[in-house]
C-alpha cells in the first residue's frame, strides 16, 4: 500500500458505525472520523418532512462527507470513518428519489455534484459493511432515543437495507468485510469483537506471491 489505512464503516441507520469506529480505532489505534449528523441543520426538519427538505439536508451530508473523505486521505497516519460518501449518493439519495421526496430536477443537481467530485477521490482500503434486518434495526434506533428518528417507518428501513444490498453488492473499489449484525453484539461480547478484529486483520496479511 503507498498510504496508512483508510478504513470505512458502512451500513443502515442504527447499526452499530459509530460503535465500531470507536472500538477499531482503540484496537488498531486509528485516528476516527464520526458522521456528521449532529451537525446537519436540517436533519429534523428532514425527517418531519421530506419531499420539503430531502434536497438541502442530501446536499449538506455531501459536503460534509466529501470534506471528512479529504481529510482522510491527508491524515498523516491511519484512520477509521463512520459511514462513507458513497452511502449518501448510492443509497440515501437514490431511495429519496425513488420514494418521490427528490425531484427529478433536485435528483440530477445532487449526482452530477457527487460524481464530478468523487471522481477524484481515492477510495478506501477496506470497507467493513454491517448488515442487520429491519426489526433489528429499528431495536436499535429505539434504544438510542434520538428525538428526531422516532418516525422512521419500518418500510423506509427495509428499502435502504434493499439498496444497501444493492450497492455493495457491486462494490469493487476495495476489499468488503460484511459483518452480519444480526448474530453478533460486539458492543457486549468479547468474542464477537475479536472475530471482526481477526478478519480486519487478515485483510492486513501480506499475500503470497
Amino acid at each position: 500500500m503507498n498510504r496508512d489505512p483508510f478504513i470505512a464503516i458502512a451500513g443502515n441507520i442504527g447499526v452499530g458505525k459509530s460503535t465500531l469506529t470507536r472500538m477499531l480505532g482503540e484496537t488498531f489505534g486509528w485516528q476516527p472520523f464520526y458522521e456528521a449528523n449532529m451537525e446537519n441543520p436540517y436533519l429534523a426538519d428532514f425527517y418531519d418532512d421530506m419531499e420539503r427538505w430531502s434536497f438541502q439536508s442530501q446536499v449538506f451530508f455531501l459536503g460534509k462527507r466529501l470534506e471528512h473523505h479529504r481529510q482522510l486521505i491527508d491524515y498523516p497516519g491511519s484512520v477509521v470513518q463512520d459511514r462513507t460518501v458513497y452511502e449518501d449518493a448510492e443509497i440515501f439519495a437514490c431511495n429519496l428519489y425513488h420514494q418521490g421526496k427528490l425531484s427529478e430536477r433536485d435528483y440530477q443537481t445532487y449526482r452530477r455534484l457527487y460524481q464530478a467530485v468523487s471522481a477524484f477521490l481515492p477510495p478506501p482500503t477496506l470497507v467493513i459493511y454491517l448488515q442487520a434486518s429491519v426489526p433489528k434495526l429499528l431495536h436499535h434506533i429505539q434504544l438510542r432515543g434520538r428525538d428526531y428518528e422516532r418516525n422512521i417507518s419500518p418500510d423506509y428501513i427495509a428499502q435502504l437495507n434493499t439498496l444497501y444490498e444493492q450497492w455493495i453488492g457491486g462494490w469493487s473499489a476495495c476489499p468488503v468485510v460484511r459483518v452480519e449484525m444480526d448474530s453478533l453484539d460486539f458492543q457486549h461480547n468479547a468474542a464477537h469483537y475479536a472475530q471482526i478484529v481477526a478478519q480486519v486483520r487478515l485483510c492486513f496479511q501480506p499475500q503470497p506471491l
